[in-house]
């Protein structure tokens, strides 16, 4: 095994980031799916090389927490095995794909992506954070999610390709959608629009083969917690699960798990039965964005996610609890949006982490008591 580089920025499976409680380890399941087998090992894996708690990522992947030097080259050895990590650091890191996660084995979108992946060699080297969007179904579901190079529904109801940032795509054959995407990329690099980084700030003139005439349909409501037609959607407060609630009883009926952008699990077959899981479509941890906070962090002064647990009840929107200004847990604006600084906590309102407080430097229960009493 080689050695690895510590980046702080976009962390794959070759390339974990260092934080607080160890290194992080990104995991990218093909197609989003996990098979059951797949899922007992990777929580096995995290329990044996890392501290057993896994991040559901907005990008669709999994992400395994306190992995260290020494124990990081048996993990990746282990997921290689699984079939979760490819044993080409080029090749993994190409593969930043994200599709619609309740796709049916032949549609658009399965077919599609597995065009794509067949093609990645043929990718040009791209900026770490860039990525595709295999977004096929009836109606756009990753308008949310991050994604440079977008196939997508138009309101017309064809396939269209679009860079993210532009407000409409072009059209697109059957079965050359894959090559459409590999070719549009090699137009960004060619172009300039490494400088920028992501396609959303890159601002060259399209080429003449995708003009962007098609705008993309109406996009539809994300999937929430319920049954759903491959099973149950179950829900992941704060999108971090530990991986012993996968390897106990009640989950013998379980076929494959499929990973949402969404801090919402896929279940296909029986769901298990597990109160750490949210069932409830209208939970308010739901609509609550925390980070790992302190300690997990060191940028972060200020523990969060016990504070959200408490807070989300009396928040009727969107709330937000940032262990410092960064933001990392949202990056849009948030109804409520609680910010830690040298320990304390600074409140505003419809705002990102960071911004002018309304309420500056309260302790817990003190920004708690400006919501009510339990």
């Amino acid at each position: 095994m080689s050695g690895f580089a510590v980046r702080g920025w976009c962390p794959n499976a070759w390339r974990p980031m260092a934080a607080g409680d160890g290194l992080l380890v990104r995991v990218k399941p093909r197609l989003a799916r996990l098979t059951c087998l797949q899922l007992r090992g990777l929580c096995e894996a995290s329990l044996a090389h890392g501290n057993g708690l896994i991040d559901l990522t907005n990008r669709g992947n999994l992400q395994l927490r306190g992995v260290s030097d020494a124990t990081w080259p048996l993990l990746i050895e282990r997921l290689i095995a699984l079939g979760l990590v490819d044993a080409d650091p080029d090749m993994e890191q190409r593969r930043t794909l994200l599709v619609t996660p309740d796709w049916r084995e032949g549609d658009d979108t399965h077919r599609i992506a597995s065009d794509l992946l067949a093609l990645l060699h043929a990718l040009p080297e791209l900026p770490g954070k860039m990525g595709f969007a295999i977004d096929a179904g009836p109606a756009p579901l990753l308008a949310e999610a991050p994604g440079d190079f977008r196939i997508e529904r138009s309101g017309d109801g064809a396939l269209i390709l679009r860079l993210e940032g532009r407000p409409a795509g072009t059209p697109l054959r059957f079965g050359d959608e894959a090559d459409a995407l590999v070719r549009l990329a090699h137009w960004f690099v060619e172009s300039g629009g490494v400088a920028s980084g992501r396609a959303a700030r890159h601002a060259a003139p399209l080429p003449e083969w995708a003009p962007a005439q098609s705008p993309p349909a109406t996009a539809a409501i994300p999937l929430r917690p319920g049954p759903h037609p491959l099973g149950a959607a179950l829900g992941v407060a704060f999108g971090q699960l530990d991986a012993r609630q996968f390897l106990g009883g009640g989950t013998d009926d379980l076929r494959a798990v499929r990973v949402t952008p969404w801090r919402v699990l896929l279940i296909e077959g029986a769901a298990p039965v597990d109160p750490a899981l949210i069932t409830d479509p209208e939970d308010p941890l739901l609509r609550t964005d925390a980070c790992v906070g302190a300690p997990a962090c060191p940028q972060a002064s200020v523990e969060t996610r016990t504070l959200a647990a408490r807070l989300a009840p009396r928040v009727a929107g969107r709330l937000h609890v940032s262990g410092c200004a960064k933001g990392c847990g949202r990056a849009r604006t948030a109804d409520v949006v609680v910010t830690g600084r040298d320990g304390l906590l600074d409140l505003a309102f419809n705002a990102r982490a960071g911004a002018a407080p309304v309420h500056a430097g309260r302790s817990p229960d003190a920004l708690l008591s400006l919501f009510g009493t339990d």
